[in-house]
This record gives C-alpha cells, structure tokens and sequence, in this order.
C-alpha cells in the first residue's frame, strides 16, 4: 500500500492504496466521482478523461500513486455552487450531450485545451479532443459548443483607476449581448 495526498476538485484527498490501482479506480470507487468513465479502460476512448495538473489524461491509464500530490480535476469539479460552467452550458444549449457516457471525458478534454488556449481554432479544437470518441453526435454539436465558448472567454482588463475589469469577447453577437 502506498500513502498517497491528491488535491481533486479543489479538496484535499489523502488515502492509502495499492499500487496497481488507477486514478479512475480511485476516483470512482473511493471519491465515489462518477462522471470519468470506463469505457475500453485501454485509453482509447477517452470516457475517463480528467485534468491532471491542469492537462487531459486518461484516467484508466495513470495510476493514482502517479497522481501523489498533483491537482486532479474531474467533471464534478466544473459547476460552482450548483450552476454549470459555461462550457457545460454550452454542450447542453448545443445538443452535444446525447446519450452523455462520452460527454465528461469531452469536456474536460475541452477545459484542458482552453485553459491552454483561450481562444483556439478550429484545427486545435479538433485536435484537443481527437482522443474522446462519441457515437451519438457526429460531433458538430460538440464543436459548435466548445467554439462557443472560445468566443465569450472574459479577458481581463485594467480600468480607467487601474482596476481590474472584465471584458466579455465576443466573435459571434447572435446571442443579442447574452452571454
């Protein structure tokens, strides 16, 4: 067994484990965080995707002794105070959860790409999730959604007292100023 303190979702987790036993294992079956999931547990799918440290991984590939004092980010991790984020808005305003087993891995495969990328293009939105598979969607709906919200990333600003401000971007103003 190995000692291990992981930081998920903004939590700290301490925890002793064995040592062939996965992140998504230790995800699902010990933080009973539900959303990564085991589709070909081979990394082919992308269904367990999380963040680690702030980049995609499959959960079912990386052992949680790997993950031993490093920021894990599931998708439980992405609504603040019982709202979805906006990229979780996104995906449900566009239709892109279908059937949904594919759709936590997506998302944050899409988060870690702009957290990289504020403002990606097309070719890196499909890159960014060219490890996810969905059967459902076709994926138009999905990258419709992630472009959506590489379109309103706030940027900050500094104000006319030098303060911080925030500043809505906006590509696409058929939304008629709703963010």
């Amino acid at each position: 067994m190995y000692e291990i303190e992981l930081h998920v979702n903004g939590h700290v987790e301490r925890a002793s484990v064995p040592a062939g036993m996965t992140l998504l294992e230790f995800l699902r079956d010990r933080l009973a965080l539900t959303g990564a999931k085991e589709g070909c547990g081979i990394g082919e799918c992308g269904s367990c995707t999380v963040l680690l440290d702030g980049k995609p991984v499959t959960a079912c590939l990386v052992l949680a002794v790997e993950a031993d004092g490093l920021d894990v980010r599931t998708i439980e991790g992405e609504a603040t105070d019982g709202e979805l984020s906006a990229l979780q808005r996104a995906f449900v305003d566009a239709g892109a959860v279908q059937c949904g087993f594919c759709t936590p891995g997506m998302i944050m495969s899409a988060r870690g790409l702009l957290l990289r990328n504020p403002h990606p293009s097309d070719e890196e939105i499909v890159e960014a999730i060219a490890g996810n598979l969905c059967r459902c969607t076709g994926y138009e709906a999905i990258l419709h959604a992630i472009r959506v919200v590489a379109q309103q990333q706030v940027e900050p600003r500094t104000g006319e007292a030098g303060t911080k401000t925030a500043r809505l971007l906006r590509n696409d103003q058929s939304t008629g100023g709703r963010p």
